[in-house]
């Protein structure tokens, strides 16, 4: 399987890796054909995400997406947020396999998870 460089950069060295103690919500999904699992944290200021991470076991696409997507979310709004994408992570990347396009649409579950959680608690 042929990954681009970026994809090869960012599960090598993943931005954002870990757990936020104190997270503001948590958003977990899995995919029980391929085995990943992915979970986002988010810490949030007025509306604005201050601060992403995220614990991914998979492959290496699944830890490239999730480490993608938390640079592309970083200091954006719910709303901003919400708007990206599968193709705009799979681009960001410099495309994908097409057997491992699905991990992208795994990130974006887990964002918008995170999000209706966060929604969830701030209403109570």
């Amino acid at each position: 399987m042929i990954y681009s460089e970026k994809v090869l950069e960012h599960f090598k060295k993943p931005h954002n890796q870990g757990e936020i103690k104190n997270a503001d919500a948590v958003g977990e999904v899995g995919n029980p054909v391929c085995g990943d699992v992915m979970k986002i944290y988010i810490k949030m200021e007025k509306d604005v995400i201050k601060d992403v991470k995220f614990e991914t076991l998979g492959c290496a696409a699944a830890i490239a997406v999730s480490s993608a997507l938390t640079d592309m979310v970083k200091n954006k709004t719910i709303d901003e947020a919400l708007k990206i994408t599968k193709d705009q992570i799979v681009e960001d990347l410099g495309g994908l396999p097409p057997v491992k396009v699905h991990c992208s649409m795994l990130g974006v579950e887990a964002l918008h998870q995170a999000i209706e959680n966060y929604k969830k608690n701030i209403k109570h």
